[in-house]
């Protein structure tokens, strides 16, 4: 039977490191770590998440808040706005939703926020550091991703460790991350020749390709542990039926719709030897590491730590 690597689990891991370290800075600087989300517009996908994001702040005993400027808001407004929240001291991570309208120079508004307030870790000064091994924000769902493969002892040093997607947000940060951890790393996209084959030398396999079930029994080598990132919705029945057995059909009648990775999950239970599950493997560590990034910027702006 293969290893499913829980990460609502790890998820509550990390949740139950960070009260003590969110203690420390208020005993320290008489505040709360402090996050500000800017939600722009209304986008129910996103207004979702975002409500996961304050829920998990509140519990951990941070300040959080979300603002929500209107859809119509300008590049330049929206600007002013991050300007200010660079500047106000009590807030030590700025996260702006994606995706923004399309009217709105969306890296414009990711290169304003402050390097040391960035918590998702996507700014080039954050990047940089990665890229250099020196220490800064990691990027959340790449960091989640080491995270689980840690807790569940996992070994990467050495292995052959193949990154199915080049993405800013988590491919390349994803390949990154690996190669610190001493793993031989290949990243793989829509023009790499022979995928299947490429995916098949795989030790630790990650998906992140943003293609529902693209990645079958052709591309698992039998014993690879595979890490899914996709969260894709399936909400034709006859699509359904292509990637889940007739016991998970009851679900789909049900709700109207099953998220599945960009793993087939028959094949990845069947040929892994590990692997994530979708829901309830890699998505809930992104908001764990959203939190443990904000107290690590609440750490080094009041001094806790260099």
């Amino acid at each position: 039977m293969p290893q499913i690597l829980n990460g609502n689990q790890v998820r509550d891991q990390i949740k139950a490191e960070c009260l003590p370290r969110v203690e420390r800075v208020v005993a320290h600087a008489g505040r709360p770590p402090g996050l500000s989300v800017v939600l722009v517009g209304n986008n129910p996908a996103s207004e979702v998440y975002v409500r996961s994001k304050t829920k998990t702040a509140a519990e951990l005993g941070m300040h959080s808040e979300t603002i929500t400027p209107e859809a119509k808001i300008t590049t330049e407004g929206l600007l002013e706005l991050i300007r200010e929240l660079n500047a106000r001291p009590e807030v030590d991570g700025i996260l702006v939703q994606l995706p923004l309208p399309a009217h709105i120079d969306s890296q414009k508004i990711l290169l304003a926020v402050a390097p040391e307030k960035d918590v998702d870790g996507f700014h080039p000064c954050n990047v940089g550091l990665l890229s250099t091994g020196r220490p800064g924000l990691r990027p959340c769902t790449p960091a989640g991703v080491i995270q689980i493969l840690k807790r569940y002892q996992i070994p990467i040093s050495g292995k052959n460790a193949v990154v199915l997607g080049r993405s800013d947000i988590v491919g390349k940060p994803m390949a990154m991350l690996l190669l610190h951890e001493n793993a031989t790393v290949t990243v793989c996209h829509s023009k790499t020749r022979d995928l299947p084959a490429v995916c098949r030398g795989a030790d630790i396999l990650i998906a992140a390709i943003g293609r529902p079930a693209m990645v079958t029994a052709e591309y698992i080598n039998p014993g690879t542990v595979v890490v899914d990132v996709g969260i894709n919705k399936i909400e034709s029945r006859a699509e359904a039926e292509k990637i889940f057995d007739p016991s998970r059909m009851a679900a789909f009648d049900k709700n109207g719709s099953l998220l599945v990775g960009d793993v087939h999950p028959g094949d990845m239970a069947r040929l892994a030897s590990a692997y994530t599950p979708v829901p309830g493997g890699v998505g809930p560590l992104t908001i764990a590491m959203l939190m443990s990034n904000t107290i690590e910027s609440a750490e080094r702006r009041t001094g806790l730590s260099s």
